[in-house]
């Protein structure tokens, strides 16, 4: 369902991308995947890291062949930071300088707020936000090397609208977009750009097997003003934009698609 090679013939093509070297996290299964596959097909060279191995597989696989630039592979966990930077110095050595960030992986696990203790909080916080700043920390130097970059964090509508059950998440999803404006700023002399995008609900392969009911297909009839389901291509296309150099101008944003819930 995700992750196939977009079709180029009916979707813009950005020249600027070819030979970029982008690093993507959570890359090997939903919304990562079609991140992953999407800035191959433009002809960048993608690395990504996760700790599912057998998805990553399957996801390489299903783009061997395809006539793009191989993604480069990196088995690493976002919760720890020593990985994730021994991973992010991998895809230098391998590819060249990161120019475009992608800060994905994160964890919607549900959870009952009576139960939450400090482990569970430190553990949401960590998947979902902490590897964000790090990560940023980690590429800014090759970054002003180049002259300029691009880094994409990864919001949620979950910080905007009426869902419960996730407090860690929300949490989190809520101060990416703080860290996404003051990075913006802070990079801004440097040509890093900054931005947040901000989905809605996401069918996903994940979504779909635990978290898509009867119930949420018809919440989302109603509170959507565009009566089609949200795909991971829909938000990669966006991702596609904010990573190139049709964006140069802009950073320090949050930019928002959930067929027009918010």
């Amino acid at each position: 369902m995700t992750a196939d090679v977009p079709d180029q013939a009916r979707y813009a093509v950005y020249p600027s991308l070819r030979g970029k070297v982008a690093f993507v996290t959570g890359g090997s299964t939903g919304l990562g995947a079609e991140f992953v596959a999407s800035l191959a097909a433009q002809g960048a060279r993608v690395g990504f890291a996760d700790i599912d191995d057998a998805g990553a597989e399957r996801l390489l696989e299903r783009l061997t062949g395809a006539g793009c630039p191989q993604p480069l592979y990196v088995h690493a966990d976002v919760c720890d930071i020593d990985q994730l930077r021994t991973a992010i110095a991998a895809v230098e050595d391998g590819l060249g300088p990161i120019s475009i960030l992608v800060n994905n992986a994160a964890n919607d696990v549900r959870t009952d707020i009576e139960t939450v203790d400090t482990p569970d909080w430190d553990h949401g916080i960590a998947v979902n936000l902490r590897h964000h700043f790090f990560a940023i920390q980690a590429v800014m130097a090759g970054m002003r090397r180049l002259g300029g970059g691009s880094i994409i964090n990864l919001g949620s509508i979950s910080a905007h609208v009426d869902f419960v059950g996730l407090p860690m998440y929300i949490a989190a999803k809520a101060a990416i977009e703080g860290l996404t404006r003051t990075l913006a700023r802070e990079l801004g002399p440097d040509r890093i750009r900054v931005n947040c995008v901000i989905p809605g609900w996401v069918f996903t392969e994940r979504q779909l097997t635990h978290w898509v009911t009867p119930e949420v297909r018809e919440k989302l009839a109603q509170v959507q003003s565009l009566p089609d389901n949200l795909m991971p291509a829909d938000v990669a296309r966006l991702v596609l934009w904010l990573a190139a150099d049709d964006s140069a101008l802009c950073t320090g944003q949050k930019w928002i698609v959930d067929g027009g819930w918010m």
